[in-house]
């Protein structure tokens, strides 16, 4: 006996049903998903992303595909945990040879230095001895979401404090463009933070080049599916939360 045939309502429901399910490694509508063409990269340097709750751009958002270039690359989403080594899921025997990319007013285009990653103490100095400081770190903190709620995070985990704060300086604005508005020049997507700062510190350009090459094809994936179904990828609102400037 031959199977019933479909019709076209269900067809179609089946295809959105289908362009509407999420990938389960970069948490984005299939029609925006890349998984196939990632490089998995080896790393000296871990990676730990602390991403906001409330962060819920599926279609910009890089965390999780950044992490998916990495073996031992963790996201953990929430507000607030009680230590490095709860944030990362096993033991640190040292956190201040972890980084966390600091949020605070320092730039490097205020500080005597031409170098593009800083290390700076709790009043956003140059700290002295910046080769052996850079060259000790094991691993890497970034905070996910808007300015504002990765304000929130660094505030919630009083365990960052005994990391060693770095902040960027880019010598170009984040690939975004009109995409998605940052509130200062320095500031970053996940992946191009963390493309500058695991190719800086291990002086290795090859990861730079890899996680730009994903964030460019994200961009541009997410260019041709706004075209043809602009709900899953919507443009930027004019007034951008983004955009606000920092208390």
């Amino acid at each position: 006996m031959s199977e019933p045939t479909k019709t076209n309502t269900e067809a179609n429901t089946e295809i959105a049903d289908e362009m509407l399910a999420e990938c389960p490694h970069c948490g984005k509508p299939m029609p925006l998903c890349i998984c196939d063409s990632v490089t998995p990269i080896e790393s000296r340097i871990q990676l730990l992303i602390l991403q906001h709750p409330q962060e819920q751009d599926r279609a910009l958002g890089t965390a999780r595909l950044t992490a998916r270039h990495f073996k031992n690359a963790a996201v953990r989403i929430g507000l607030s945990w009680p230590s490095l080594s709860k944030a990362l899921g096993r033991p640190v025997a040292d956190p201040s040879r972890w980084a966390v990319l600091y949020l605070g007013s320092a730039k490097v285009e205020d500080l005597e230095t031409d170098a593009e990653i800083v290390a700076i103490n709790r009043k956003g100095e140059l700290e002295p001895g910046q080769r052996a400081i850079l060259a000790d770190i094991e691993g890497i903190v970034l905070l996910d979401g808007t300015w504002s709620q990765a304000k929130a995070l660094w505030w919630r985990n009083a365990w960052m404090l005994k990391c060693q704060r770095v902040i960027l300086g880019p010598k170009r604005p984040s690939r975004y463009g009109r995409l998605r508005r940052e509130p200062r020049r320095d500031g970053l997507s996940t992946i191009e933070a963390a493309a500058m700062l695991l190719a800086g510190l291990e002086k290795r350009p090859d990861i730079a080049e890899a996680l730009i090459a994903s964030f460019e094809r994200m961009l541009a994936r997410f260019s041709e599916v706004q075209a043809k179904m602009p709900e899953l990828a919507p443009k930027p609102k004019k007034k951008d939360f983004r955009r606000r400037r920092r208390g």
